[in-house]
């Protein structure tokens, strides 16, 4: 009876251990299933980080060449900003220069009219006095025909001044005493005396001398 026994308590044994074999292969296969999921997971994980690192090397890449092609247009500008203000400024001081010039030439042909009329208004003024002093002329040539004063007894006329006056021909008081402001003016410079004509009161000796 004890032999035929034991074969079926090893038999159930067999079946617990088979039972447990089994549930540790599912086990296992399900543990091996979610590794493999997981590992999936973390390769597509993995494979989308790579593709998002690219992207955003790519995009800084992108951003970077931007900001450089934004700075380069900014330093354009600028330059062609500075060029067209040096270019204002240029125009702007040829301008007037220009004006600077016209200015001075406009002074400068004003300078030579006024001293065109001041001349023409000097010679139109000369005239009436050269003719004063011909029409004066023939009075102290006609006053000279009377005959020779002693012209020293005015007061500061000597010899030498007495010959300069008759080579001048000057010879009396009245000639003299008839002289003109012009005459005097004209006188005073032939003999150098730079207004001892008038000084020497010689118009009032000559009149008192010519009365006699």
């Amino acid at each position: 009876v004890k032999k035929t026994k034991a074969p079926k308590q090893l038999s159930q044994k067999a079946l617990k251990a088979q039972a447990f074999r089994e549930k540790l292969v599912k086990e296992i296969n399900e543990v091996d299933s979610t590794i493999s999921y997981e590992v999936e997971i973390f390769n597509q994980s993995n494979a989308e980080l790579r593709t998002f690192l690219k992207e955003a090397k790519v995009a800084k890449k992108a951003k970077d060449n931007q900001a450089k092609k934004e700075v380069a247009d900014a330093l354009k500008a600028e330059k062609a900003a500075l060029k067209e203000q040096e270019k204002v400024a240029k125009k702007e001081a040829a301008d007037a220069l220009k004006a600077e010039k016209a200015a001075l030439k406009e002074q400068e042909k004003a300078a030579k009219k006024e001293a065109a009329d001041t001349l023409k208004a000097e010679k139109k003024a000369a005239v009436p006095k050269a003719e004063k002093s011909a029409k004066a002329a023939p009075k102290a040539k006609a006053a000279a025909s009377v005959g020779a004063d002693d012209l020293t007894r005015i007061s500061g006329v000597g010899p030498v001044i007495v010959k300069k006056l008759h080579a001048l021909d000057v010879t009396s008081f009245a000639q003299i005493a008839a002289w003109t402001p012009e005459d005097v003016a004209d006188m005073d410079e032939k003999l150098s005396f730079k207004g001892r004509i008038d000084r020497d009161d010689w118009l009032v000796q000559a009149a008192e001398f010519a009365k006699g």
